[in-house]
């Protein structure tokens, strides 16, 4: 199997919690060709979508401590066609440059990208989870997205909720949430300013959403593959903290799904898999859908610890299969071809 990661700089990986790492690593475990590059080092050549990529090269010994194997790993920069490869993994960190789904078009057909090209067109950032069909807020919280921001201020202003959330749309890793305290509301128009005003004359969408009461308390993250739960954990915010993610200073806990919890999850499963986003994070607090993380969702270093497991294997697992999946389909097609021609 040939296995290719679009990602963030190698140099970039903390080891110790980096999910796609664990991947990567797998993937080396298994004799696999494994190459990495960034959005930026894809390219057209000759008509066909290729990339500047490091492979990895293959080794007797390797290390089964991921900090070890990152440290150890040596690459032989290539420039390869992406139709080369079993899989594309899409392990960016957002917000996602368009573009780079432009190059994976012309391959789609030929890759399994996870998650595929449409899914990520569609769900690359939060509106995918903000225009939920849900209109008694059973899933998600009362959900505003926009950048009017009269609009906004009303909204914020007829509230009876005591606190509401905002978020830029892009953010990612907690960035840029904060708590919205009703009394302190008069300091919304310089928040809005900040929020949506960019520079050269730019401006950004705002999401305002409603508190989640308990969210003091931290979120679970969900990790699902193709439209099931393969493991979970409780995100708890340091003191003074509105944001639970690990990189903004939270703290993790073992957790088990609640019955709530697992219909929820149910319930979105099935329009991920539709979506064609096979391998998410979801963010759940109080029982409700947060945020819906189709780009490099991260989580599988800590719920193996917490629960002495390998995500990793499932994970590339299902990739295997579904290339194997692909693969047979297509040497079907062309034998009933044949069959046809034959005829």
């Amino acid at each position: 199997m040939n296995y290719l990661f679009i990602m963030y700089p190698w140099e970039d990986i903390s080891p110790e919690r980096d999910s796609t790492i664990r991947l990567i690593h797998e993937c080396a475990s298994r004799g696999y060709t494994v190459g990495i590059t960034t959005a930026a080092n894809l390219t057209i050549r000759d008509c066909l979508a290729q990339g500047f990529v490091k492979v990895l090269k293959k080794s007797e010994k390797l290390s089964k401590a991921a900090s070890t194997f990152h440290k150890q790993a040596q690459f032989e920069d290539k420039m390869v066609p992406l139709a080369g490869f079993d899989v594309i993994f899409m392990r960016a960190n957002p917000p996602l440059d368009t573009l780079v789904l432009n190059f994976l078009d012309s391959v789609k057909n030929d890759v399994f990208i996870i998650n595929n090209v449409e899914g990520l067109r569609e769900a690359n950032n939060k509106v995918y989870t903000a225009a939920f069909y849900d209109p008694n807020n059973e899933i998600i919280p009362a959900t505003h997205v926009s950048k009017n921001k009269a609009y906004l201020k009303k909204i914020i202003q007829e509230s009876e909720s005591k606190k509401m959330i905002m978020k830029p749309l892009n953010g990612y890793g907690g960035s840029g949430v904060i708590v919205l305290e009703k009394a302190a509301r008069s300091n919304i128009s310089s928040l809005l300013d900040f929020y949506i005003d960019g520079k050269n004359g730019d401006t950004n969408y705002v999401i305002i959403q409603d508190y989640v009461e308990g969210a003091e308390l931290g979120d679970v993250r969900v990790l699902m593959l193709h439209g099931e739960p393969i493991g979970a954990m409780r995100r708890v915010p340091a003191d003074g903290d509105a944001r639970s993610n690990v990189s903004a200073g939270g703290t993790i806990q073992k957790h088990v799904l609640t019955k709530d919890e697992k219909r929820l999850c149910k319930k979105i499963g099935n329009k991920l898999v539709r979506d064609g986003l096979f391998f998410v994070g979801l963010d759940l607090i109080g029982g409700k859908l947060i945020e819906v993380n189709v780009l490099s969702p991260g989580g599988i270093t800590y719920i193996n610890k917490l629960n002495k497991v390998k995500l990793q294997i499932e994970i590339i697992d299902y990739c295997d299969d579904q290339v194997m999946l692909k693969n047979s389909a297509t040497s079907r097609r062309e034998e009933f071809r044949q069959a046809l021609n034959n005829a």
